[in-house]
This record gives structure tokens, C-alpha cells and sequence, in this order.
């Protein structure tokens, strides 16, 4: 393989307001900081850079100053060439698409961005014909699918295409939502644009899919078999998603679309709980999670649901874990498995496995549940 130049764009404040009830860290990335957030996207970064470790000698990597990329490559070792000038203290879009068209203009084989849907509607924008680029997933939202399934997924296919394996590009959907009206729980995807992207469907997320109207009564079947097996004295998180707001529909509770609800012995604990706030909440009494699959994608953590933290899940433990998804919403995957990106690579790996997944009041099938 002749020398190549990986461009390499990291948005530090990606993702920072999942774990701490946030929904998306576009304009509070100075409060979810005060929520006592960790920021994650470099360590992403680096996760993705891991799997070019075997390369590193015939690699480049141009990126940004600091946290935008050059931490993360020199950690890892990389010969870098770093974009003269210095950025804000929390970066804006403004230094994503500077970033983003100098790399172009250096004429970098692939660049490779670590954020979420806001990230790559900045990249769009300053996207030239003839560049690929790959996203590694760190946002909160991530319907876009220009994003490999998870950071070392990203990485395993930036190697793939820098050694030529992989030579074919496609154009994927950039999508994004307003989130403030998401913070409102009004849901509406728009399309901003294309990227193209390496072709590889085993390595890349789909897009995420709503859930059709007529799953209404699949879904009340559902809630109710969920009701039915709640046992008294254990607290219950309802997780994020239209399938689980209808159990709390059904147990007459208000409910956080887009958030994680606590529930004891059918009674509201509190909407909107997140990350450590759960733990404190639950303390030392038995605990259960219910949840619902990303339509499309077939995520169970690490996609709009990050309250529900590397901590909380292991509190939970997998045995404790209640999944619900109608037979369409599986169908929709075309056999492949649920996936888990949570961050941490240990638990990842403790929650694959396979799991009863409960379609409906009689039914249930086993589905595999993987890391990427």
C-alpha cells in the first residue's frame, strides 16, 4: 500500500448531553458539562484509530488542532500534520466545516469524522465532489447513515478502503433533526444532503425508520403483556422510543418520549432520569429495564438512549433486561443481530448473547445480540 493521508475531524462536545438527559449537546454543551458529562468523542476517535494500528507506518493523518483530532492521533502514535490556528475552547460548526475543507484541499484519501447527525450536516455543507468521508458514531441521535456501526466498525473499514479491499463508494442520506423540537418530543427527520461514503452494508448503520401507523395494536398488545409482568417492589425503567411509551400509556402515567421513566409498584417515580441520577433513585432495591429496538438500525444501547449509562446498565445486569419489538420492526432488519455500542467494549461484549425478544401479548422469538 503507497503512503496515504486520513483526514481525521473530531467534534470534542459531540454526544456530551445523552448520558446526562440532554437528548443532544447542540447549544448546552456548557451545561451538560455542568451535569458532570464526560466528554467521550476522542475516545471514539481513538477506539476507530485502533484498527489502523497495523497501518500506521503508511498513514498520514491530517486533522485538527487539539481536541478536533490531534490528541487522539498522537496518542495513538500517527504521523500527523495538524491545521495551523487554534479554536474555541468548545468548538463550533464554524471550525468543523474549516476543518472539513482543508482537508479536502490537501486532498485526503478518506476523512473520517467522529460526532452525530449535527456533526455530519456541518461536513455535508462543506462537502466537494470526489471526497469520501465515514463517520464514527459519538452523537446522541445518529439517524444519518453515513456512520459506521460503531468506532472500531469505522475503523475496520477506513483500513479496508485505504488498502484498496473496499474500492466502491455510495451516497448516503445526511438527516437531522431540530432538537429543540425533539426536546419538545416532536420528531421530524429532514434530509440535508448526501456523502459518499466506502460500500460495506456489514461495517454501516442503516437509517433509522419510524414506526409505521399500522403497528398500533401490535404495540398496545405489547404494552400490555409489559404491564402484566411488572412484579410488585421492583423498580421498572421505561426506556426511550414510541414501543415503550405505550406500556406507560398503559399503566395511565405521563411518559418521556425521548427519555428514560422510573416506575415503582406502577406508580410514577419520576420522568426524565438519567445516568447517575438512576442509581441514586433505585439505590439497593431490584431493578429492571424494558426497552425497544432503533427501527432501522436495530440498536438497543448507544443510540438515543444514552441516559442509560455504562454504570446504570451494569447495575441493571442482562438478566434484568425486557426487550419489546413488534415482528415488523424485526422484519425490517432482515435478519442481522441488535447491536450494543454503549462505549465500553467490556460490557458490549457481557451483553451479546442471545435474548427472548417479546413481539407480542403471546408471542416472543430469540434474536443474537452483538457488538460491532
Amino acid at each position: 500500500m503507497e503512503q496515504k493521508m486520513l483526514g481525521l475531524i473530531v467534534n470534542p462536545v459531540a454526544g456530551l448531553g445523552g448520558s446526562v438527559g440532554l437528548k443532544g449537546s447542540d447549544g448546552l454543551a456548557v451545561e451538560a458539562l455542568r451535569r458532570g458529562a464526560v466528554p467521550q468523542a476522542e475516545n471514539r476517535a481513538a477506539k476507530a484509530l485502533e484498527e489502523l494500528l497495523p497501518l500506521r507506518d503508511r498513514i498520514t493523518v491530517c486533522t485538527g488542532p487539539g481536541a478536533m483530532g490531534e490528541n487522539a492521533a498522537r496518542a495513538m502514535g500517527f504521523s500527523c500534520q495538524v491545521m495551523e490556528g487554534a479554536v474555541s475552547p468548545v468548538t463550533t460548526a464554524r471550525d468543523t466545516r474549516a476543518l472539513a475543507r482543508w482537508l479536502q484541499a490537501l486532498g485526503a484519501d478518506l476523512i473520517l469524522f467522529a460526532g452525530g447527525d449535527g456533526t455530519a450536516r456541518d461536513i455535508c455543507s462543506a462537502a466537494r465532489e470526489g471526497s469520501v468521508f465515514l463517520g464514527i458514531p459519538a452523537g446522541v441521535k445518529i439517524h444519518s447513515p453515513v456512520y459506521a456501526c460503531s468506532p472500531s466498525a469505522a475503523g475496520r473499514l477506513a483500513a479496508l478502503y485505504l488498502e484498496e479491499k473496499v474500492s466502491q463508494v455510495r451516497e448516503e442520506e445526511v438527516l437531522d433533526i431540530d432538537e429543540e423540537e425533539y426536546r419538545r418530543e416532536v420528531i421530524s427527520t429532514r434530509l440535508y444532503g448526501y456523502l459518499p461514503i466506502p460500500r460495506e452494508k456489514r461495517l454501516t448503520q442503516n437509517r433509522k425508520c419510524g414506526t409505521p401507523p399500522s403497528e398500533a395494536a401490535c404495540i398496545a398488545s405489547l404494552a400490555a403483556k409489559a404491564a402484566d409482568l411488572m412484579e410488585p417492589d421492583v423498580y421498572y425503567l421505561i426506556g426511550a422510543g414510541t414501543t415503550t411509551r405505550a406500556i406507560m400509556t398503559e399503566l395511565g402515567l405521563p411518559n418521556t418520549l425521548i427519555g428514560v421513566d422510573l416506575v415503582y409498584n406502577r406508580k410514577l417515580v419520576q420522568n426524565d432520569v438519567y445516568g447517575q441520577q438512576i442509581i441514586s433513585l433505585i439505590g439497593d432495591k431490584p431493578v429492571k429495564l424494558m426497552v425497544t429496538v432503533t427501527g432501522g438500525q436495530g440498536f438497543l444501547f448507544g443510540r438515543g438512549n444514552q441516559q442509560l449509562t455504562a454504570d446504570v446498565l451494569r447495575r441493571v445486569g442482562r438478566e434484568n433486561l425486557l426487550i419489546f419489538a413488534t415482528k415488523e420492526k424485526l422484519f425490517q432488519l432482515r435478519g442481522r443481530p441488535l447491536l450494543v455500542d454503549t462505549g465500553d467494549t467490556a460490557l458490549d461484549e457481557a451483553l451479546s448473547g442471545y435474548y427472548p425478544v417479546i413481539c407480542s401479548y403471546q408471542e416472543t422469538v430469540i434474536c443474537r445480540v452483538c457488538a460491532i
